[in-house]
């Protein structure tokens, strides 16, 4: 059984216990145990099930490789699903509960499917739910949607808080092996600003387990000496639970560092994601050892042999009473003689490779007294819910067995890989090592940034170097290279240190055991254990012709757990190939993406959560707004007003209200929101002309033009009015939606295109703010605050003046979205609320009133103009909407010109902008489609249009609308249906789209 060692441990701390539960049972462990430790000190060998089978799973690893322990940890608003046990430090107070089972842990009822697994092989899903077809929605999506998922999701609001860091150093360091610390010692002592992140708790890796003599001293030695002198440089930083996440182009790194995870109680933020830009990155990310494939190696208490060292060593912890050991290596002695030498019984190692002779650690392990057998295998592993005992056969046979050894715990080797996911990130290249059977970053060709130059080195074992001695001058010959790069220079004195190395054999690939496995033990041997991948399932999907490793990994599932393959990926490439009869390189690697192991969401939001999840944006006349009765809309990260309520009224009549007075006195209007973007340089001009669909170079100081910005694929993404200020400056208006998209479209066609034209864009919105005065009234309120003329003679429609209204500087722009008489006016934005009260001051006797954006959108629709977002969706070209006036036919080129003129984007049966008037005068329910006659290839009506925009008009008292309708301008006057979601059908005529004052003789007054 599993046990604790008295006074064992070099982690932990026997006199500091702690108390913590798992599945409500009360538990103890001490200070320093991970829960994975504590929970198999507790003899807790059964920790989960597997998602397909409901297998009994027990911890396999000891790092974040772990597939199987994962847990729900903590509860209400510290809950949090899917945490590996392998990683959880243990505090006081800790509430674990296992997951995927019904009712319980011991007795799950899913786990008939292992019953059932020759009716559910690799791919089954892609066949079995596609029929019968009626079966989907009543039958297979309600049992998918019940067996999706691991943890359980959290239903309370999450009560810590998480940061974001911003950090810049030359070198950083990902990973606190002795690699690591021996790269980072050899950068600092350059004097460069050097970053080290560690993800455990501790440094110095897999070093002091497996222990090594450096420089004449134990390995511990060196790591605290390491460290000390690390500590005392001020220009090296280092952090302990921070993960290196991802590696990204241009220096760009992600660090995630747990802050509290380990101890709650403490105040301050849980998590930290740190945005590290660095110079150059050096990868000492170590290596993870690789499961053996064999008959029940998914069985709990079969764990990785360095697993089983780490536990002992770090931890006090005893896997088992009788361990036998299984490999193709040497390192997996290590493991052996750990357990004996902590009274542990190792009855037998089982080991793959056939040697003449015993050197090194085989010897060692001799002489312990341990039976060391050459050339034998795993046939099976007996036991259900943990190891009772393992068959043994012959490696080079088919698993018949020559003998059955009893035991309680396997050790299993099948050699190493190394952890080359942030090497990869970055699209550095991998080549395969024959000698050690894993694929290793290829430093020929490494990620490269924007100058050419590589920017990532891999050190230590991440490199491939497995040797002690070989790991530290790697890593040192690794941090003069990038000191190099950085133009930096060592003192003459440094030095790599010098370990001494072991005598080892080489280490003999295996991919299955036996090596001649029959059918029925390739159906017991698992190569995923989270998704319950067998080698058979990744044999059977190279069958039926899915041949690409990409392929595979997707129809079998395999690498697609929460561990992303760490322990998987190369048994599963490795089976791939020989079941294709071809060379592991060839069959090449999936892709590795960040984050390595996965973050939190919370993390990744930082502190943009609840209020501050997205900035809220204000105008500044906003509080006026929201005491005089404003009911506010989000448009973008704005708050526009959408109505004023005034005592009892519904927001419908206030609306209604809003309209009529703005038609016939006078409105207000927050236009602040607007996006205004300034362009200037001796190319503005040309650049505009690409930007948008019509000529904006020709256009002259004091005059606006209406414009439309496409996409490259021709689609329309903006519009709004240009004004241009001088010779070489232009004010462009965009959507209140669109201000800062817009604004990195133009820059990313700068930077990217048109690098070389000298123009600069500013995103100048918030610092002025803009008021729309409307309607009748809105020339006679203007000349009460005096200043300036804004007569039609001294300031015409589409023009621009500046001058002084009131007192106050101010740019008029005589521009109308509402067809009215408007002006717009923009002051500085500290000037905002003081002009706004100005203007109801002098329009009090004028019938002076604000109004919110749903009359806005009346207006415009009664003038039918168009609404980016309404009658637009990205699918839509201004041809669709009637603006074929806005494309120039002088321009050679714009953004768009030539997708627009494909045969899909010019063909006659696009649908085209037209109004709709319900034959009763109701109104249309918004997004409703008009159907034909017929049915299609579904089986469903024809649709031949659908609304964009509807409203009930109250100037013209009855409901209007816009709408897209095939052939929609040739169709004038017929009459469509439009089924509505309320059980009724609406008839609407077709009819133009402009309802009102359709001459223009209002706004040109």
């Amino acid at each position: 059984m599993s046990t604790r060692l008295a006074n064992k441990g070099r982690l932990v701390d026997h006199t500091k216990p702690v108390s913590f539960t798992f599945n409500g049972k009360n538990l103890r462990g001490y200070a320093g145990d991970t829960l994975a430790s504590a929970l198999l000190a507790n003899d807790q060998m059964l920790v989960g099930r597997s998602f397909k089978y409901h297998r009994p799973r027990g911890i396999v690893a000891s790092g974040p490789e772990e597939p199987n322990g994962l847990v729900n940890l903590g509860s209400e608003g510290r809950f949090e699903p899917n945490q590996r046990v392998t990683t959880t430090e243990l505090f006081d107070g800790l509430e674990a509960t296992s997951q995927n089972h019904w009712p319980s842990l011991e007795f799950d009822v899913g786990a008939i499917n292992k019953h059932l697994s020759r009716f559910l092989p690799a791919g089954f899903y892609y066949k079995m739910f596609m029929y019968p077809r009626a079966f989907w929605k009543h039958v297979y999506e309600p049992v998918i949607r019940h067996s999706a998922g691991l943890g359980k999701a959290p239903k309370t609001r999450d009560v810590d808080t998480y940061e974001h860091f911003y950090a810049f150093c030359d070198v950083l360091v990902v990973g606190g092996g002795v690699a690591g610390l021996q790269a980072a010692l050899t950068a600092g002592r350059s004097g460069a600003r050097v970053i080290l992140l560690e993800q455990s708790d501790h440094w110095g890796g897999r070093a002091p387990v497996d222990g090594g003599i450096i420089d004449g001293a134990p390995v511990d030695n060196f790591v605290d000496e390491t460290l000390a002198a690390l500590k005392s440089m001020d220009n090296v930083e280092l952090r302990l639970r921070t993960m290196g996440a991802g590696v990204y182009d241009h220096g760009y790194a992600l660090g995630y560092e747990r802050l509290t995870d380990h101890a709650p109680q403490n105040a301050g933020p849980r998590h930290r994601l740190w945005r590290i830009r660095a110079e150059q990155i050096i990868t000492a990310t170590g290596a993870i050892e690789r499961p053996l494939s064999f008959a029940g190696n998914d069985i709990p208490g079969v764990m990785l042999a360095s697993a089983v060292r780490d536990y002992v060593v770090n931890y006090g912890v005893s896997v088992g009473d009788r361990t036998v050991v299984v490999t193709n290596n040497d390192n997996a002695y290590l493991t052996a003689i750990s357990l004996k030498h902590a009274g542990l019984d190792v009855p037998a190692i089982l080991d793959a490779r056939v040697m003449p002779e015993d050197i090194g650690l085989v010897a060692q392990a001799r002489a312990l007294g341990i039976r060391v057998l050459m050339g034998h295998a795993v046939s099976s592993v007996k036991g259900g819910k943990r190891v009772t005992g393992v068959t043994v056969c012959s490696q080079a046979g088919e698993g018949a067995v020559l003998e059955e050894i009893a035991c309680d715990a396997v050790a299993m080797s099948g050699g190493w890989s190394p952890v080359v996911h942030l090497w990869s990130h970055c699209g550095g290249k991998l080549r395969w090592d024959t000698a050690n059977a894993c694929f290793s970053p290829d430093v020929d060709n490494p990620p490269k940034g924007a100058d050419g130059m590589g920017f990532v080195t891999p050190a230590g074992a991440a490199s491939g170097m497995f040797p002690l001695d070989d790991v530290l001058h790697d890593a040192h010959a690794a941090a003069e290279g990038v000191i190099t790069c950085l133009d930096m220079k060592l003192p003459k004195d440094v030095a790599s240190p010098i370990a001494e190395r072991r005598e080892e054999s080489p280490m003999a690939p295996v991919w299955m055991m036996p090596h001649g496995a029959s059918s029925k033990l390739r159906e017991k041997t698992w190569l995923d254990y989270q998704n319950d991948v067998k080698v058979s399932d990744v044999r059977l999907a190279a069958q039926e012709g899915f041949v690409s490793v990409e392929h595979a990994k997707r129809y079998t599932t395999l690498g697609m757990a929460t561990d992303q393959g760490k322990l998987s990926n190369i048994n599963g490439l490795a089976t791939l190939a020989g079941a294709l009869d071809a060379d592991i390189p060839t069959v090449g690697t999936t892709t590795f993406r960040p984050p390595y192991h996965p973050i939190s969401l919370a993390a990744i939001a930082g502190e943009a959560r609840g209020e501050v999840f997205q900035p809220l944006r204000r105008t500044p006349m906003h509080d006026w707004h929201e005491a005089n009765g404003a009911e506010f809309e989000p448009v973008g990260q704005w708050r526009r007003p959408y109505a004023y309520k005034r005592g009892l009224e519904s927001t419908r009549d206030a609306v209604m209200r809003e309209v009529k007075n703005t038609r016939e006195k006078l409105g207000l209007l927050d236009a602040s929101t607007l996006g205004k973007i300034i362009v200037k340089g001796p190319d503005a001009g040309k650049f505009l002309d690409m930007m948008y669909t019509n000529m904006m170079s020709t256009l002259k100081p004091g005059k606006c033009r209406y414009g439309l910005m496409c996409s490259e694929n021709g689609f329309l993404i903006d519009d709004g009015v240009v004004a241009r200020i001088d010779e070489d400056t232009w004010l462009c208006h965009t959507t209140t939606g669109g201000a800062e998209s817009i604004h990195a479209h133009m820059e990313e066609w700068l930077q990217t295109e048109w690098w070389d034209w000298q123009v600069y864009v500013a995103n100048v919105t918030e610092q002025y703010a803009q008021i729309a005065v409307v309607g009748p009234n809105a020339r006679q309120a203007l000349e009460r605050l005096g200043g300036m003329d804004v007569s039609k003679e001294a300031l015409g429609f589409m023009e621009w003046t500046d001058g002084e209204l009131g007192g106050f500087k101010v740019r008029v722009y005589r521009i109308s979205f509402s067809g009215e008489l408007s002006y717009e006016i923009a002051v500085d934005a500290s000037h905002g609320q003081a002009f706004w009260d100005a203007l109801l001051a002098v329009g009090a006797d004028l019938g002076v009133m604000p109004y919110g954006t749903e009359c806005l959108h009346i207006l415009r629709a009664e003038k039918g103009f168009i609404m980016i977002g309404d009658e637009t969706d990205g699918t839509i070209i201004p041809q669709d909407l009637g603006l074929n006036w806005a494309i120039s036919k002088k321009k050679e080129d714009f953004l768009g010109k030539r997708a627009q003129e494909r045969p899909h984007m010019t063909s006659a049966d696009r649908w085209k902008l037209v109004g709709l008037e319900t034959v009763d005068g109701s109104t249309l329910p918004d997004g409703a489609y008009a159907v034909g006659e017929g049915t299609n290839a579904n089986g469903q009506r024809n649709t031949v249009g659908r609304v964009t925009s509807t409203y009930h008009s109250p100037t013209l008292d009855r409901g209007i609308a816009m709408g897209l309708v095939l052939h929609g301008p040739d169709r004038m006057g017929e009459v469509l249906s439009f089924p509505g979601t309320d059980g009724k059908t609406y008839e609407a005529k077709i009819v133009d789209p402009v309802f009102y004052d359709k001459e223009g003789e209002k706004q040109n007054v």
